[in-house]
């Protein structure tokens, strides 16, 4: 029994790592890097008759070159709102559309503005750590809480404790990877 749960201790450590990794993953694809990537326009929502609908479900999303997003609507008559939308967004863009299709223009980063990105992913990293760290945490406290209930040995639970370190670890290891390979990207010109 006692085997059983500290099993199910580790798994769910592991799980909650997981899920930090999967949401940095996430968050990174849409940082800006000066090339055109799909990915950079997914959050975007526009009002569909009343509806916040997210692009990628009005339009096809296309990057013909490195430098250019190219959307089209499904529904021709969306033109001016997904417009809108490009606009209002935090990304910095400017849409231009032919009546038929909305052209997103990539303009190549400023040094600066490179910078800023860095600094905005090791922020997002951190952020992630810390949701690692919090799953560690909660893993250990519910060790030491069936120790104290005599539901696991005290040599158990150590070892137990090593191996959700070596998890910890483990994923603090793949987001400074993710951090690192996308400082790279952003700085790269």
């Amino acid at each position: 029994m006692a085997q059983k749960d500290v099993v199910l201790v580790s798994d769910e450590a592991k799980e909650s790592m997981d899920k930090a990794v999967r949401s940095l993953r996430a968050e990174l694809q849409k940082v800006r890097t000066g090339r055109a990537s799909t990915a950079l326009v997914d959050g975007i929502q526009v009002d569909y008759y009343g509806t916040p609908t997210p692009l990628n479900q009005l339009a096809n999303l296309a990057t013909p070159d490195p430098r250019l997003i190219v959307v089209s609507p499904y529904d021709k008559s969306m033109i001016q709102a997904v417009e809108k939308a490009i606009q209002a967004s935090d990304l910095g863009l400017t849409p231009a559309s032919d009546g038929t299709v909305v052209r997103i223009p990539i303009p190549p980063l400023t040094e600066e503005r490179r910078k800023e990105l860095v600094k905005h992913v090791h922020r997002q990293a951190e952020d992630h750590k810390v949701g690692i760290r919090e799953a560690r945490r909660d893993a250990l406290s519910m060790l030491k809480e069936l120790e104290s209930d005599g539901a696991v040995p005290q040599d158990d639970r150590h070892q137990a404790e090593k191996k959700i370190q070596g998890l910890t670890d483990d994923f603090v290891k793949k987001i400074d990877g993710m951090t690192n390979a996308k400082e790279e990207e952003i700085l790269q010109v």
